[in-house]
């Protein structure tokens, strides 16, 4: 039964493991697809660059936090669970001020228009 049980966590932490990397993975990409995507729209002079770039990054904080809060499945310690609550508090902020900038760009956007 203790050999079942240990076969699963480690199962468990294969599964944590590779899916936070995949999520943090695609975060990334996402980001570096966003960024070279508004620099070529900024050569261009293209209104809403800011917009698209907000958003883009906001997508990629959440696929972010969403690999940082699968990595507390398999936390093993007050401090790395301490690190870890900092780090998805810290990027939730984040979220929201990227959040609150989309909002206002886009209501500058309507008026400008």
């Amino acid at each position: 039964m203790t050999s079942l049980l240990s076969m699963m966590e480690l199962f468990t932490n294969y599964i944590v493991e590779f899916t936070t990397i995949l999520l943090e993975l695609f975060g990334v990409m996402i980001l570096v697809f966003t960024a070279l995507k508004c620099f070529l729209e900024w050569i261009r002079h293209d209104t809403k660059v800011r917009l698209n770039l907000a958003q883009g990054i906001a997508i990629s904080l959440e696929f972010k936090m969403g690999s940082e809060v699968l990595r507390t499945v398999i936390v093993r310690e007050w401090k790395e669970l301490g690190i870890l609550g900092t780090v998805i508090i810290l990027r939730g902020l984040l979220t929201l001020l990227i959040h609150w900038e989309i909002e206002h760009e886009e209501k500058a956007l309507k008026e400008h228009s």
